[in-house]
């Protein structure tokens, strides 16, 4: 089995757990909520790790970049891969519901599916499921809280810090 390796990112909404291994990013943890990951007895921390994925999330904060370009290496089922890219490509700022995003996936009867695949999303920002909402509008389930999604569609809007112009599309395969 891989050596999964650990970092903590100190980051405006608390420090995010990053792990992954020599193929990539795998996972991005939340400090606290449902969507909190704390490291594992058999991963080893390694502070010098994941160096752009660092580089990128600070920017991303500090709203210079909107769109990340990082080796990534998510595990899930077919669909839900096939959910996770398809996140990647909704604009930054802008907004769509599960039922939007069962029909570009091309099952537009599945969005409690989608749901349930966009709420397993085990890279978070990288791979932006803060950019599904509910139906009717509403700013739903979040595994970094409600007033973590609010601020990360603020940020990307530009209404926490200036927006910059560095944009690279984040690819799963």
């Amino acid at each position: 089995m891989p050596e999964t390796r650990y970092t903590l990112l100190p980051s405006p909404i608390g420090p995010l757990l990053l792990a992954g291994g020599d193929e990539g990013l795998a996972c991005i943890g939340f400090p606290s909520g449902k969507g909190a990951v704390t490291p594992r007895s058999d991963w080893q921390r390694d502070d010098t790790a994941f160096g752009p994925a660092r580089t990128q999330l600070d920017a991303y904060f500090a709203g210079r970049l909107t769109r990340f370009d990082l080796a990534l290496a998510p595990r899930g089922t077919p669909f839900q891969l096939a959910v996770w890219q398809a996140l990647t490509e909704i604009p930054p700022g802008e907004t769509i519901s599960y039922g939007e995003l069962a029909r570009r996936i091309g099952r537009p009867s599945a969005s409690r599916a989608v749901g349930a695949a966009n709420g397993a999303n085990p890279l978070p920002i990288v791979v932006p499921c803060h950019r599904v909402i509910g139906a009717g509008g509403a700013l739903t389930g979040f595994a970094g809280g409600i007033e973590t999604k609010r601020f990360l569609l603020a940020l990307e809007r530009g209404q926490g810090q200036a927006q910059g112009q560095a944009q690279a599309q984040a690819s799963l395969f």
